[in-house]
């Protein structure tokens, strides 16, 4: 994140100008949004809307729909336990019960679900912070977060 969300106009100007020109610029300029403040901020919609030529209403619909956007800044720290039957038959929902005991009342980290990391053959698998973690323990994933 390089800018300040109540300071967007002049880096989403750049953002909008950088990918307008391509087929289907709306996930792409979402992204680039994304990748600079963490989320969608919620001011940045009517001049994306008004340089595409749409709707705020379809903007906050794709952005609703992609699992991957967020509307909001995401904590600190991402962790992610697969829920796959691979997973799951190696212990994936102890360890996921046991790591959400360990780190409960955190507020810089969120838990959210996963059905395969394509990690089968390493089960239980986790990804922490973006970075896949194969024979997941309890101990190494609270490692990863600080804890």
């Amino acid at each position: 994140m390089t800018s300040q969300p109540g300071h967007l106009s002049p880096r989403l100007d750049e953002i909008i100008a950088d990918h307008i020109a391509l087929e289907g610029p709306l996930l792409p300029i979402l992204h680039a949004v994304q990748a600079e403040w963490g989320h969608v901020p919620e001011e940045s919609l009517k001049p994306i809307a008004a340089a595409l030529n749409i709707g705020k209403a379809e903007i906050h619909g794709v952005v609703s729909f992609y699992h991957d956007f967020r509307r909001e800044p995401r904590p600190a720290h991402v962790v992610r336990i697969c829920r796959a039957e691979s997973c799951q038959s190696q212990g994936g929902r102890a360890l996921e019960r046991d790591v959400k005991a360990r780190l409960a009342g955190r507020s810089d980290v969120l838990f959210e679900d996963v059905y395969c990391l394509g990690l089968c053959a390493c089960s239980p698998a986790a990804m922490v912070d973006g970075e896949l973690v194969g024979r997941a323990g309890t101990d190494e994933i609270c490692e990863r977060v600080g804890a």
